[in-house]
């Protein structure tokens, strides 16, 4: 697996911005002839087989830390990377900080920034494939909700999403933002949230009410991603991703809920759910994409 961390100076956000790709590399294998055969010095000899060739893509997930972390973290908790290589997919996660993947109402807009400059910027500079049936969004946390978001804003981009313990941010439920707006315990310990979705008042209806977001996309004609939410039995946010598994469903989204039992919001969680939506629950290819197969 390599990995590449670098910074540009993003134009929509206005700075600089970290980002870290992960992508698989070449592969060795045991001879498919009787490997105890080939020895050399006691060590078997394993054959290589070609990997890069020009033209060459892979499917890429974008996945959204949490709040409080950045783009680091997720790959020195977790075995993401492992599980990226065994699947032979991309990732890429940009620093959002504690942005709520918003375009926030005073502040700068984190959703066009990963839902229209950082896709082009992958694509460009490293062999990402554009096709919507090889991109999808995944976040844990806070990143759960900000993948959502931007799954539900930007349909044409992704053809999955994962939400992992997403309980906090943006919601299908504007009701239940507009409350935690209101809230002495959001003020106190989310200093963010005003700045981030603006008046309680104006939320219903705005970019940050998801259903009126998903309806107007619906009825526009957009395309549908389909949408895996999962979340720990003992999480103190289960109660709100539910709410929001339900309104997807009666929305009649292509979608499913999970209820991991004996897990709570921490990354015990979300490295075994990671590495099953990689290995199981998303429609990955899991190899490499090649013209001349393709």
């Amino acid at each position: 697996m390599g990995k590449l961390r670098f910074n540009y100076r993003s134009e929509v956000l206005g700075h600089y911005v970290d980002i870290t790709v992960v992508y698989p590399t070449d592969t060795y294998r045991l001879p498919e002839t009787d490997a105890l055969k080939n020895r050399s010095h006691g060590l078997l000899i394993r054959e290589k087989k070609d990997f890069f060739a020009p033209g060459m893509k892979f499917q890429t997930v974008y996945l959204m830390h949490g709040g409080g972390d950045d783009d680091t973290l997720t790959y020195r908790y977790t075995n993401a990377e492992l599980f990226a290589q065994r699947n032979h997919v991309m990732l890429v996660t940009p620093n959002i900080a504690n942005s709520f993947g918003a375009d926030a109402y005073y502040g700068v807009p984190y959703q066009t920034f990963l839902t229209e400059e950082l896709p082009l910027v992958i694509q460009t500079l490293f062999a990402s494939s554009p096709e919507r049936e090889d991109n999808f969004i995944m976040g844990y946390a806070m990143g759960g909700n900000v993948a959502l978001a931007a799954a539900l804003a930007r349909p044409d981009r992704y053809a999955a999403c994962v939400d992992l313990s997403g309980g906090i941010g943006m919601t299908l439920d504007a009701e239940a933002l507009k409350n935690e707006l209101l809230s002495e315990h959001f003020s106190k310990y989310f200093p963010l949230y005003g700045a981030t979705f603006g008046s309680a008042d104006e939320v219903v209806g705005s970019r940050f009410d998801l259903k009126a977001v998903a309806l107007k996309n619906r009825a526009a004609g957009l395309p549908e991603c389909r949408f895996i939410l999962a979340c720990g039995s003992l999480e103190f946010i289960r109660a709100r991703m539910e709410n929001d598994a339900r309104i997807l469903k009666e929305l009649g989204f292509d979608m499913d809920y999970i209820v991991a039992e004996g897990y709570d919001h921490d990354f015990r969680m979300w490295n075994d759910y990671i590495e099953l939506a990689l290995d199981k629950l998303l429609p990955l290819k899991r190899r490499a994409i090649y013209p001349e197969a393709d």
